[in-house]
């Protein structure tokens, strides 16, 4: 057994550690190398239905046939769990590889909620031990062969957005944001990060956007309108599309039924299946 040496935080020593973090990084290929496109679903605020998004998308890849996984790396936060109807603990193989929750037959999800036996448990870790968790979201989970990755992020550009950068090479960011400046001015932090440490920016999705009121089908701006598609050209990335505000999101995500439970021709619904359709364009093959 190898000596534990000063100030080496592993139990085998230095040695030991390193030859672990080398097993893991071939883990990490390993995994990667079976999965086409990676998509990291980010905001700069929170409270924009970056969440809500990140499942619609991949669900709606899944109903069109593409084997699609979704990995919930907002651990402060998981929201995943709840919007996909995940009630039990996800399983973990005799070799201690994680079985991710089965959507229907072509999603795989897996969320920090759903390895908690108490759901109202707070996660306090810091950096390194966030860093180590989203290694092993990758490396240790039974992912397959994937068309699609989609991965939430939660809001703001720390330690997660930044360890999927590093680690899941190849990934494209898709920004949320909602109309209003405040948001917007946040966004501009995000794709200056995606700049920064060389994340390709898939495009933006403005959320919450004009509805007709269900009523006298007047237009309805809850926030002053065109301000996502001005601010994705005037940052020089691709604009996705408007979602406009639908409260059945709001129930369908708390029912854990995203995207499933919509009619074909509702606004919303049809406004996902355009911003599908440029991800889909613009997919590895």
């Amino acid at each position: 057994m190898s000596e534990k040496k000063e100030g080496c935080p592993t139990s085998g020593g230095c040695s030991g550690g390193n030859a672990a973090m080398a097993m893991q990084d071939k883990l990490i290929e390993s995994s990667l190398t079976k999965i086409k496109n990676k998509l990291v679903v980010m905001s700069g605020k929170g409270g924009v239905g970056k969440s809500s998004i990140a499942a619609n998308i991949a669900a709606g890849l899944a109903k069109r046939g593409h084997k699609t996984g979704l990995l919930d790396v907002d651990l402060h936060g998981p929201s995943i769990a709840c919007i996909m109807g995940i009630k039990v603990m996800l399983d973990v193989t005799p070799d201690n590889f994680i079985v991710p929750w089965k959507y229907g037959d072509n999603l795989k999800v897996v969320s920090m909620q759903a390895l908690m036996p108490e759901k109202d448990t707070a996660v306090i870790w810091r950096g390194p031990a966030k860093h180590g968790v989203i290694r092993q979201f990758i490396a240790d989970v039974e992912w397959g062969d994937l068309d699609f990755l989609v991965i939430d992020s939660p809001p703001g550009t720390g330690d997660e957005p930044l360890t999927v950068a590093q680690v899941v090479t190849g990934a494209r960011a898709v920004i949320v944001a909602t109309p209003q400046e405040v948001a917007l001015a946040d966004v501009r932090k995000s794709i200056s990060f995606c700049a920064t440490v060389g994340l390709k920016v898939e495009g933006l999705i403005e959320n919450m956007g004009s509805f007709a009121c269900p009523h006298c089908e007047k237009k309805i701006d809850l926030f002053p309108a065109g301000g996502g598609q001005f601010t994705a050209k005037k940052m020089g990335i691709p604009y996705l599309g408007s979602l406009p505000f639908d409260p059945n999101v709001v129930r369908a995500c708390d029912q854990g039924l995203p995207v499933a439970n919509f009619k074909a021709d509702s606004p919303f619904v049809t406004a996902l299946d355009e911003i599908i359709d440029k991800i889909e364009k613009n997919a590895v093959a």
